[in-house]
């Protein structure tokens, strides 16, 4: 039994980059036990797997764990290429390589945060609500569509002391996003050339953008997550367009500030998105009034604008609610810069609170799975 022990016990270990067991992806190999000294065998996903190491170390920790073993020795080795093209087409779940995986049937919620303008803190939202939610035990996923001013890698702190984001590992034809605050997270920023100068930047038109918009779809191995949240470019330009197209289906949240000026372009990208069968679930309004020390506010951009906005997207057929107002935060602007989310490193400041309870709105407008067709196989 002691060899059976130890092949349960390591076939139990996670994936940390896939998040499932390497029992579950055929990830061990021989295992055998002489004298209490346990041989075990792993295959890796590839030549240079960044969670060598790691997987390693939990291997050994997990063969130690089982009854009589005092010492063990661990071959690693690497999968073959058949063995990897049969492990990403159980992790696509048999669809095929370019099939966009939150289609109609989905049960995950997709929810992209848009804004009519930028500067209007969307962004930074969105990386803390992606925190928010994963702190509420949902599985996360996070795209970072906007492809030319994307921030979400150093919001999250993705980024190493030059500034760069880490790549993807790549198995095939299948990319694995890195996770940070347990959100699954891609953006264009992880695919620029390295070693320049200058930061990368993106001079792209709508065909190459739609393109990376649907590969961000098809060929990133988010999991089985609960909820995909998508940060927007402001506007309605050619990603509003792709992503409404690609994706009918998702809720939108849009953002404003205050002010009349943000809150009137703020519409539109509601409006946009309606016409492409997206659903508007709410506004937030950012930058709203601080209360400073001695109890007075400061309304640095007015007053408002979030109930506005929410008014004009009201129709008979939905109410649009105003899900929250984060008010100005020295807290969150120095944490942002910081790469840590205001939720994790001062969740008793008023915008860290704000951001919960819209995350909490956002759970519990959740839409149920009445009338939907359910991804089930019989066999």
């Amino acid at each position: 039994m002691t060899a059976e022990a130890v092949r349960a016990a390591v076939s139990a270990v996670r994936d940390p980059e896939l998040r499932r067991p390497l029992g579950e992806l055929d990830m061990v190999r021989d295992v055998t036990v002489v004298d209490g000294r346990a041989h075990v065998g792993i295959a890796l996903t590839i030549v240079g797997c960044p969670a060598a190491a790691r997987i390693e170390s939990d291997v050994r920790a997990a063969a130690l764990s089982a009854p009589g073993i005092d010492d063990v020795e661990i071959a690693v080795g690497v999968m073959t290429a058949a063995e990897r093209a049969a492990l990403t087409q159980r992790l696509r779940g048999g669809r095929a390589s370019r099939e966009n995986p939150f289609g109609p049937e989905s049960l995950t919620r997709v929810i992209a945060i848009t804004s009519g303008k930028g500067g209007v803190g969307k962004s930074t939202l969105t990386a803390n609500l992606a925190v928010a939610l994963a702190r509420r035990g949902l599985a996360v996923g996070l795209i970072d569509a906007d492809v030319h001013g994307f921030s979400i890698p150093a919001l999250l702190g993705l980024v190493d002391a030059d500034g760069l984001p880490p790549q993807p590992t790549r198995i095939d034809g299948l990319m694995i996003p890195p996770i940070a605050h347990d959100v699954r997270t891609i953006s264009i920023g992880m695919f620029l050339p390295r070693g320049s100068q200058t930061p990368g930047a993106v001079a792209w038109r709508g065909p190459m953008l739609h393109r990376t918009v649907s590969q961000f779809l098809t060929d990133v191995y988010f999991g089985d997550i609960d909820v995909l949240l998508i940060d927007m470019p402001p506007g309605t330009g050619d990603v509003a367009i792709s992503v409404g197209q690609l994706l009918p289906g998702a809720d939108v949240v849009v953002v404003t500030t205050p002010q009349d000026a943000a809150a009137d372009i703020a519409v539109r990208s509601g409006l946009v998105a309606r016409q492409t069968g997206q659903r508007v679930a709410g506004v937030v309004e950012n930058m709203s009034a601080m209360v400073l020390a001695d109890g007075t506010e400061l309304d640095l951009f007015g007053s408002g604008g979030g109930r506005r906005v929410a008014a004009a997207l009201s129709t008979d057929g939905q109410e649009v609610p105003l899900l929250g107002s984060v008010p100005l935060s020295p807290a969150l602007r120095a944490d942002a810069d910081a790469g840590v989310p205001v939720v994790l490193a001062h969740p008793e400041d008023p915008a860290a609170r704000a951001v919960l309870e819209i995350a909490d709105a956002l759970v519990r407008d959740g839409r149920g799975l009445s009338g939907r067709a359910l991804p089930l196989r019989v066999g």
